[in-house]
């Protein structure tokens, strides 16, 4: 983080997400991506005396500024860990009435030039939630094969021209590697030229984040922690910025789909369904994105964890 100031967060959908976690005052409640508390702090100011809130975060930023700003609150537990982790905390498996998560990069994460999230100044190449752990994109570009970095690429960035970047990125490595934000991102503009008004780096930033941070196997593994930390009727909030993250989270909610059966053979019995969709996705009004822009991509969605007589799940769009 920048010195001798906190960069700035503005938590997105704050209202939609408190009611959709129908908050109780002596419930307890997680908040998987503390960043820097927007989130947190409303849920607090909703518990009374006897709710708990934890919360986790991957960041050791983040958590270093929650113990700053919360721990001297007997409600709040402190965890540094990745979301998927959360079945693996004994406060959270003791039952949670509702868990959040905020999923991809924090405000204060992009703002803080020194941790190379974003090409709009000049930073070492790192993008690591964790920068204590893990593997950098400098690291990761100097190693990987020219296959390994077009299919980071063209799963994660959804980047037509992957194979091309990918091999203008080894051809460059060859002479010297690469190391900062904006040698990437002038690498990238010159193989492809600059046709939109989005960068041309803006597809390869993305994914070559999502890649070392595993933010889709990490979401992956934690809906299912989720459900098995929430008690019956407990409520799963999760917002996501990009079609990837939202397709995930809304083919979990919809729960097993029908298996097909050859003909003449009996159907396997219907799988329950562990989560009930809560409403339809949310998107933030036309006055939330004008106070913030980066809520322009945000999609919540809400579900409720079912009991094991639970009917069937609420209609998704």
């Amino acid at each position: 983080m920048t010195a001798g100031r906190e960069l700035q967060h503005i938590p997105v959908m704050r209202e939609a997400v408190l009611a959709g976690l129908a908050l109780r005052p002596d419930g307890r409640y997680l908040d998987g991506t503390f960043g820097r508390g927007g989130h947190a702090r409303a849920i607090l100011h909703g518990l009374g005396v006897d709710g708990r809130l934890l919360v986790m975060d991957r960041d050791p930023q983040a958590i270093a500024h929650a113990q700053r700003e919360f721990g001297g609150d007997a409600r709040v537990t402190i965890r540094h860990a990745n979301f998927s982790a959360m079945a693996e905390w004994d406060e959270a498996r003791a039952g949670l009435d509702g868990v959040l998560l905020d999923l991809g990069v924090s405000s204060p994460q992009l703002d803080d030039a020194e941790r190379g999230f974003s090409f709009q100044s000049d930073a070492p190449l790192d993008m690591r939630m964790d920068p204590t752990n893990g593997m950098s994109v400098a690291d990761f570009l100097a190693s990987a094969d020219e296959h390994d970095i077009a299919d980071v690429l063209f799963h994660y960035g959804e980047e037509r021209m992957s194979r091309r970047i990918a091999r203008a990125i080894v051809a460059r490595r060859a002479e010297s590697p690469i190391r900062t934000t904006r040698e990437l991102a002038e690498l990238v503009e010159r193989t492809l030229g600059r046709r939109e008004r989005k960068h041309p780096a803006t597809r390869t930033f993305q994914a070559l984040r999502l890649h070392v941070n595993d933010e889709l196997g990490s979401l992956e593994r934690a809906l299912p922690a989720a459900v098995e930390v929430l008690k019956p009727g407990g409520r799963l909030a999760v917002i996501s910025f990009h079609s990837l993250e939202d397709r995930i989270v809304k083919q979990f909610i919809r729960g097993p789909q029908p298996v097909s059966v050859r003909r003449g053979l009996p159907a396997p019995p219907p799988q329950p369904a562990p989560l009930r969709a809560v409403g339809r996705a949310q998107m933030p009004d036309g006055d939330e994105v004008e106070r913030n822009p980066r809520a322009r991509s945000a999609v919540l969605r809400i579900a409720e964890k079912t009991s094991s007589e639970a009917g069937p799940q609420g209609a998704l769009p």
